[in-house]
């Protein structure tokens, strides 16, 4: 076999590019005319752009600016499935087919749109939570809260202490009010020489009368007191005048010598035998009973009783006046 030309269609002439190169201009290679590769025997298989087929028809989709295209409608036989092809072009911006759907607008179908009911039940509900937050600190207010604080529990107390304070004072005016006046000198029951004068001036008992001559051993005055209203401690006042060198004298509760002598010192300052001048008060604590107690004020071995006693009264608990 010798070489030679065995044809157009020999391998190399299959260079869909040959027409660029000398050989395959020799070849008959020619550019690309009709959509071609530039081969003699190439097939076209280009198809105008919008133009698919289907089996054996042939259609042609043209879009318009600013129209959707339109998707054919294929028809099949009965039992036969259809063979549905669209072209990129007819799909939408989710990737799918068109279905020939029209999306709803304005929110007509249920479960669509804002809902309108459910902000306004949300509404009522907040303004409801408000409303009742408010009553209820109103409600702590009028109980007293502002105080919600150390503040509601001084409130309390100021409260308890309010109106425990006249009941106590009620207490205290029952008991003054139940004591008995200030025995006066012509009252009082005298022991041993004793005897009222009235001389001297300065007494506060009326008219000016005291008892005298109680500076001797066995001398003394007497106080039954009637209503004492219970069992406790009080305090026994007693005026009189000393002068010279403070006196003492023995204080007798119920048939009982009370504790210490009864202290009667020259709180004036009167010189001796000056009495006008050393009219003064002192007191003592004894503990006295509910109901009479009697109450005795003598001259006992080493007293010193120059003095002269006008009047006694009793009050209640420790006081000094």
């Amino acid at each position: 076999m010798t070489s030679g030309n065995n044809g157009a269609s020999t391998p190399e002439d299959d260079d869909p590019f040959g027409y660029l190169y000398a050989d395959g201009q020799a070849n008959g290679a020619q550019p690309p005319s009709g959509g071609g590769y530039g081969y003699p025997n190439s097939v076209s298989r280009v198809r105008a752009v919008g133009e698919r087929r289907n089996g054996q028809q042939s259609q042609r989709q043209t879009a318009q600016y600013g129209q959707p295209p339109t998707v054919p409608q294929q028809q099949g036989t009965y039992g036969q499935p259809n063979a549905n092809y669209a072209a990129p072009e007819n799909f939408g911006a989710g990737g799918g087919p068109s279905t020939g759907r029209q999306p709803v607008q304005g929110g007509g179908g249920r479960g669509r749109g804002p809902n309108t009911k459910g902000l306004l039940i949300g509404a009522v509900a907040v303004v409801a939570a408000v409303v009742i937050g408010i009553a209820v600190a109103m409600a702590n207010g009028d109980d007293g809260s502002d105080d919600n604080k150390a503040g509601g529990q001084a409130s309390t107390s100021a409260t308890a202490s309010a109106s425990a304070s006249p009941s106590e004072s009620a207490a205290d005016d029952a008991d003054k009010a139940e004591l008995p006046d200030p025995v006066d000198a012509k009252a009082l029951n005298l022991g041993g020489s004793a005897a009222l004068a009235s001389d001297v001036e300065g007494a506060q008992a009326a008219g000016g009368v005291y008892v005298g001559n109680l500076n001797q051993v066995g001398n003394s005055v007497t106080w039954t007191v009637n209503g004492i209203p219970s069992d406790g401690t009080y305090t026994i006042f007693a005026h009189y005048s000393a002068t010279g060198d403070d006196q003492e004298m023995t204080l007798t509760v119920n048939g009982k010598t009370f504790g210490s002598k009864f202290g009667l010192d020259n709180y004036r300052h009167a010189a001796d035998g000056d009495f006008a001048k050393g009219w003064t008060t002192s007191y003592t604590w004894p503990s006295l009973t509910k109901g009479t107690n009697t109450i005795s004020v003598s001259c006992q071995a080493g007293d010193k009783c120059n003095v002269l006693l006008d009047q006694l009264w009793v009050k209640k608990g420790k006081v000094t006046r």
